[in-house]
């Protein structure tokens, strides 16, 4: 797999791009954990970044860009809470 590239969707207040980066290194410590009990941390902080993504109140519904930073977001959000849900099933 090659180096990460930078996003492409273009945030109007610069927001989209340093949470990205948070939560695609998030993401990669959820692929490398093991077990659900060590995702439920890290589906957590995901929660967190997305959750800022989400908040933002410069969000445009005629942007292209804005909807689809909520797209992703709203995604990553219930994967988030799967793992969670996953980790309680497991205890």
């Amino acid at each position: 797999m090659g180096a990460p590239t930078e996003p492409e969707i273009d945030c109007p207040i610069d927001l989209f791009g340093p949470t990205e980066r948070r939560i695609a290194s998030i993401t990669e410590a959820i692929n490398r954990a093991s077990n659900a009990a060590q995702k439920a941390p890290l589906a957590e902080d995901l929660q967190r970044e997305v959750a800022t993504l989400l908040a933002c109140t410069a969000h445009d519904t005629d942007n292209p860009n804005c909807r689809l930073c909520r797209e992703f977001s709203q995604l990553r959000d219930k994967t988030a809470a799967l793992i969670l849900r996953a980790a309680r099933l497991a205890r």
